[in-house]
């Protein structure tokens, strides 16, 4: 949403208004952490430090910044919900989720094809021959 940010409003950035300092024309924060939304700054600050996000988002191109920040905020905030594994833990939860599903699925499957396959022989042997 860098987009949605004007460089022309009397609000500070949720950044600038958190470090407690002028906002700027110029500010890297300004377009990625609009004032409306000061928990994702102080979530990204409390886990990588202003002057890390500010050095990341210099080093990366305009056009990956609005991503970096989307990132640096899902991986803070899953710091912060679990400060051992952060999103990995996440990652491993929703995996763990996927081949359970995916067992589920495979079962139901096959619960499919054999009440398929019993529907098939009681045709076959109350006609005599397979209806089609």
């Amino acid at each position: 949403m860098a987009s949605s940010y004007s460089n022309y409003t009397n609000s500070p950035c949720a950044a600038c208004k958190f470090l407690r300092r002028r906002c700027t024309s110029d500010c890297v924060f300004a377009p990625y952490f609009p004032p409306e939304e000061p928990t994702k700054f102080a979530n990204v600050h409390r886990i990588f430090g202003a002057s890390n996000v500010s050095k990341i988002l210099h080093e990366v191109a305009p056009h990956q910044r609005e991503d970096t920040v989307n990132s640096l905020a899902y991986e803070a905030e899953a710091r912060l919900k679990d400060p051992v594994y952060g999103c990995v833990g996440a990652i491993s939860v929703l995996q763990r989720q996927v081949l359970k599903l995916q067992r589920e699925l495979e079962e139901t499957n096959a619960d499919i094809m054999r009440y398929a396959s019993s529907l098939g022989s009681e045709t076959t042997s109350t006609y005599g021959r397979h209806r089609s």
